[in-house]
Formats: structure tokens, sequence, C-alpha cells
């Protein structure tokens, strides 16, 4: 970020364009979440990323939002691109509300103080009370802009700065409002994601450009929160890194538009080897997320003692079929396989065999992943590629190691095995040999329920049988699942603890056109 903005310098791209495009786009992953106006409270800085703040405030404004600001410097001791900024918002408000600095009980837009008279308050005073009231949406339209420190401060705070954190992090926790961090959160180490005893807790982390190393570190996670990346135009990567954000307008290209002579054949096979006695959900949900990530055709394959119930409750769409054994499936026509959800370890050998010889691309999953780890040397000898999927226990099964971080974790399973690995978790890594590792960015903590894991396995053998590579394939379907799963809770009517998998399922369509749209 910082050779990118030097370099942008250099050509003579001015400071305030990169900030007027980094505010715009704070703005508008603020409205991505909370689409209806509500109050936003910005906690300004002294410097750019004050600015940056402020000019997001200036675009939600002007989408119907009220504003209120917090001053943790006084007005002179600010930078005068700042200054210019808090202008610019203040000539707004006026514009619209005469003398709106006396008018608060009004409801002018905008409210400016300082926060040395702010933090003199309780949580009860004039200024709370207005933010307290109910807008469009209910409490939820409540956030908060951290835009105190940028990229180029690091821990440990000072005062005044400190004082406001803890501030931003009292309302977060007493009034249950949504803290979007600017660039980063105000007392976290960009490069190394350490972090100040009083660094504000973010809900989303909006970050400029590109992302910073310290944002998808595994302690992070918890300050960082959801990750979105505000792409500038006008900065421009120099090399290939090691790591990379999965973004929309990365991902977007895998989601061309289908031809109007395109007929089912085009979009692949899918096979899904996955149910047993007492787990018939994971099948079914297997298959309608390959069903819903737009596979040709999908087969159900599964034990004949089940077959009544499943073909009674599959998905119209699907095709159920019994089998006395597995060992027949490999002179079966599919494209790509989905193996492992609910399946249970009774028929190893089986199982074992498809996957070391089947030719066809593979997501491996749930019991297919503890079939393999009583052996793991199967993965050196696969026919067809492999793409594997757990979560970090069946990670711990697969590899036994001393405790490292989920990137070394997933770094050396790669090296050691030519496949490709969905590293599932809050912040879910997909690797592969010689390609960069790749950190998802999408999803909540309502996630962390039974079969979501069914659902991405069904996506990622969808998008692999409609000519996807496994990485990509990977990279989209972790990306779908979680956005359908935030699109349920924020405008879907679900919450962290009603959303279930079969939510998700119900919003992949409006996940892939938002990604579609991103283009």
């Amino acid at each position: 970020m910082r050779g990118a903005e030097k370099a942008a310098f250099t050509r003579g791209v001015e400071v305030e364009a990169l900030m007027d495009q980094a505010g715009a786009g704070i703005a508008r992953a603020v409205t991505k979440f909370f689409p209806s106006p509500g109050t936003c409270i910005v906690f300004a800085g002294k410097g750019h990323n004050a600015g940056d703040a402020l000019v997001a405030a200036q675009c939600l404004r002007s989408g119907g939002w009220r504003i209120e600001i917090r001053l943790a410097f006084k007005e002179d001791d600010c930078s005068e691109l700042m200054r210019k900024k808090l202008d610019a918002l203040r000539g707004t408000a006026a514009a619209k509300t005469p003398d709106w600095t006396d008018r608060v009980d009004h409801d002018p837009g905008v409210t400016i103080v300082e926060l040395s008279a702010y933090l003199a308050d309780s949580l009860t005073t004039s200024q709370d009370a207005v933010a307290a009231k109910t807008y469009p949406g209910g409490a939820s339209s409540i956030v908060v802009l951290d835009g105190l420190l940028g990229v180029g401060a690091k821990p440990p705070l000072r005062e005044p700065v400190r004082a406001a954190c803890r501030k931003i992090n009292q309302l977060r926790q007493k009034r249950s409002v949504y803290v979007f961090a600017v660039d980063l959160p105000t007392g976290f180490d960009g490069d190394s994601g350490k972090t100040d005893r009083d660094c504000v807790i973010a809900d989303f982390t909006v970050t400029i450009g590109f992302a910073k190393s310290g944002l998808v570190a595994d302690g992070a996670l918890d300050f960082v929160g959801r990750l979105e990346v505000v792409p500038l135009p006008d900065l421009a990567a120099k090399g290939k890194s090691k790591e990379q954000i999965a973004a929309p307008y990365s991902l977007a290209p895998f989601l061309p538009r289908r031809r109007f002579s395109a007929y089912k054949n085009q979009f692949g096979r899918v096979g899904v080897v996955a149910g047993s006695k007492g787990f018939i959900g994971a099948a079914l949900m297997t298959t309608e997320g390959a069903l819903r990530a737009g596979a040709g055709l999908v087969e159900v394959f599964v034990p004949e003692e089940i077959y009544e119930i499943v073909a009674a409750a599959a998905p119209m769409e699907a095709m159920v079929k019994p089998r006395e054994s597995y060992r027949d499936l490999l002179k079966g026509k599919i494209d790509v396989w989905a193996v492992g959800p609910g399946l249970g370890k009774s028929r190893t050998a089986e199982i074992l065999e498809l996957i070391e010889k089947a030719k066809q691309p593979m997501v491996v999953d749930a019991d297919g992943l503890n079939i393999l780890a009583d052996k793991i040397s199967v993965l050196k000898r696969c026919k067809g590629k492999r793409l594997l999927t757990p979560h970090p226990g069946e990670m711990n099964r697969l590899i036994a190691s001393k405790k490292q971080t989920r990137m070394k974790t997933a770094t050396h399973f790669c090296n050691r095995f030519p496949v490709t690995l969905l590293l599932k978790g809050s912040r879910t890594i997909i690797g592969e040999r010689n390609r960069a590792l790749s950190y998802n960015t999408t999803g909540n903590p309502g996630m962390a329920s039974g079969g979501m894991g069914d659902v991405l396995t069904g996506v990622c053998a969808g998008l692999a049988g409609r000519g996807l590579s496994l990485y990509d394939a990977a990279r989209l379907g972790a990306w779908v699942c979680g956005r359908a799963a935030e699109i349920a809770i924020f405008g879907g009517g679900a919450s962290e603890e009603s959303l279930l998998a079969r939510d998700v399922l119900d919003h992949l369509g409006k996940a892939f056109n938002e990604l579609r749209n991103a283009a």
C-alpha cells in the first residue's frame, strides 16, 4: 500500500483524489449491510484516516443518514485536508438546515462536537439520546465509523485517542451499535496483527487499496470482523503476493453470463456420494448446494437402506440412485464428485478406492476426510484432482503437527500433497501448491452451525462442474456461501442465533447476482 501510494503520487495523483475514492467506497460498504438510512457516528482523528471517514459521512449524508462527528483533537490541530472535508460536511448540513449548530433537538442532520466535551458526559447525555433514536431499520441502523488512526500508526495508544477507543467499545457493548473501522481498527498493527489493550473492536473493517497482512493474522479476527477491501483505481500493485484476499471484483470474472444457446450438459454432471442412516440431511444439503451453484445435472448415490427416505425428501431436480457398492461408481459418467457428508465409516474401503481411482475432479468433505485421515498416503496417488474442505478438527486428524498458524498449516499441507485445500474457519483459507494463499472475507458467526459445510461442498462441486478449477471453485464457493449468510441476516430477517444452512441455500441467488454485478 505504501509503495503503491508513493508511485501514484509520483505520477501526479492527488492525495485528495484517493481520499474521495476511499470515502465513497467506505460509504458503499456501510450501505451494503445497512441499506436503510440511520445514524452514523464518526470518531475522527486529525489525519487522512479521519478525512476518509468524513468523506464517507458526507456520502451517507446525501443518502439520508444522520451524521454525528466526534473530534478527538481541536480543529486547529487537524491536517489541512481533514479540515477541508469537515468544512464540506458542515457546509452540506448548513445548506440543508440553516443555523444547524444551535438546533440539535430539531435533528439537523449533522452534529459536530469535540470529543473532550463528549467524553465528559455519560451515556445518557442528549448526544447519545439522539443516537439512540429509532430510525428506519431500528437499532441496527446505528453505526460507528472509526476514523481515528490509519495504517501509519502503531500501538501503544496515547490520549486522547485511547479514551476515544474506549468510548467506541463502550458504545458497541452497551448500545449494540455496529462498528466500521476505516482501513484498520485503531490500536491495531497492520503489519503484525498485534493490538493495544484498548484496541477498537470492529464488526467490519473497510481496508483501503489492499489488505494489510496483519488483518488476516489468526489472532486478529475478533478485532477486524468482516473484512471488506475498497479498491482504488489510481493504485497499482507491483509484483505478485504470496497471499491474496478473495474480493468481488477479482471473483466476478468467473461468473460470465450464459449464452442463450446454453444447455444442461455444458454445466456439468455432479455425482454426490453422501448420507447414511440418521444423516440424510447432509446428502440433501450437498445436493441442493450443487444445484443452486449452477450444476447442469446432479445424481445422488445413497445406500439402499436410506434410498426411499432420500428420494422422497430430495429436491425434485435431483436424481437419487441406490447403491449396494460404491465401487460401481467408477464406471459412471460423472464430471465432478462430491464425497463425504454424512457417510459414516461403514464402507471405508469402497470410499478410499473411489477417492483414489476416480479420474474426475472431486470435493472431499466430512467423513470422506475422516476416512482419508487413516490412510493419508492415498492423496499422493489419486488419479484425479482433489479439493479437501476440512474444518479445524478434521484438519488436525489429517495432519498431526505442532501448533502453528493456519497459514503455515495450509501451506505445509499443500506442499506435502498435490491437492487443493479449503481450510474452513472464520477466515477460510484456500491453498494449492505454487498458487497464492487466498483468504475468504465473507461470513458471520451465525454460520457456526450444522449443515453449512455440506452446502459448501455442494456449491464447490457445482462450480467445478461448470468448468472452474478446484482452486477457483473453492474461492468462489466460500465467498458466495458467506455472502448468502450475510444477506440472510442483514436483509432476510435472520439472526446469528436463528441462521440455518437452509437460509444460506435460499440466499445463494442474491449472492451470485451481487458478485456478477461487481465485474
